[in-house]
């Protein structure tokens, strides 16, 4: 009896031993840097590292472009306002109902008159 416990119990010890080496093997090769799973953690690790860059820099950019953005809109809304400036001045034209003899005459009696004069040496221009 004792030599079947014996012979059981070498048996069972060479079964580990085989599972041990088997399972060093797998282990071996998943961890390896090149082909294994560590390579391909190295790998997507770099690719973290390069998507954040990208982040960073998109991200830049559109901080750049909402800057832009507020600046065409502040200057949109002053033309916008000049514009309907333009239009309300607009109202206050003569009606081009009235026939072009009448215009004519109209216009012939107002004459307009437009005066220039050159800045002085010490005066700066307008703009």
């Amino acid at each position: 009896m004792e030599l079947i416990a014996d012979m059981l119990l070498a048996a069972g010890a060479f079964g580990v031993a085989v599972y041990c080496f088997v399972l060093s093997r797998r282990l071996t090769r998943f961890t390896q840097l090149e082909t294994g799973m560590g390579g391909a953690i190295a790998v997507l690790s770099a690719q973290v590292d390069d998507m954040t860059r990208a982040l960073i820099k998109a991200q830049a950019a559109a901080g750049d472009s909402t800057a832009e953005l507020a600046v065409l809109t502040v200057r949109g809304e002053a033309a916008a306002a000049r514009l309907e400036l333009l239009v309300a001045s607009l109202h206050d034209l003569p009606d081009s109902t009235e026939p072009l003899e009448t215009q004519g005459q109209d216009l012939a009696d107002r004459r307009m008159r437009f005066v220039r004069r050159r800045p002085a040496r010490g005066e700066e221009a307008a703009e």
